[in-house]
């Protein structure tokens, strides 16, 4: 997958699909978190995350899907460990001041956000200028 410009990006069928089962896993760590099946929801924790990671490497020539893709790799590692804090008892043990367990997610989540906050503000910025000197 390594297309002359993003109006030329597509997905190949095989790696829709894998990106279609991502979300089966995802939602059975979800759905086990819900129901406090802590084996299950633990378990699938590394085939949602391996998935996620390889996803956002194999975009990683597409500055934009690279960049989302890490944000949903953040997101679902601020979204396991939230999980594991829960179901293992620290998610309201006072880490520092009024911050607990569960607010170490925060990590992660707020990893996503820069992450996607630079691609907006720096290398988008970069990109449409670029796009536009090479039309003019």
């Amino acid at each position: 997958m390594n297309p002359s410009n993003e109006s030329d990006y597509s997905i190949p069928a095989s790696f829709r699909r894998l990106e279609n089962f991502h979300i089966v896993f995802w939602l059975f760590k979800d759905i086990s978190w819900c129901m406090i099946w802590k084996e299950l929801g633990i378990i699938m924790i590394v085939p949602t995350l391996s998935i996620a990671i390889w996803i956002a490497w194999k975009n990683s020539s597409i500055k934009s899907e690279l960049a989302h893709n890490l944000a949903i790799v953040f997101w679902i590692t601020a979204n396991a460990y939230w999980m594991i804090s829960e179901f293992l008892g620290f998610d309201e043990m006072h880490v520092w001041r009024e911050y607990t367990g569960k607010h170490l997610a925060l990590i992660p989540f707020i990893t996503g956000v820069l992450v996607l906050l630079y691609y907006y503000t720096i290398q988008r910025p970069r990109e449409l200028k670029m796009k536009k000197a090479v039309t003019l």
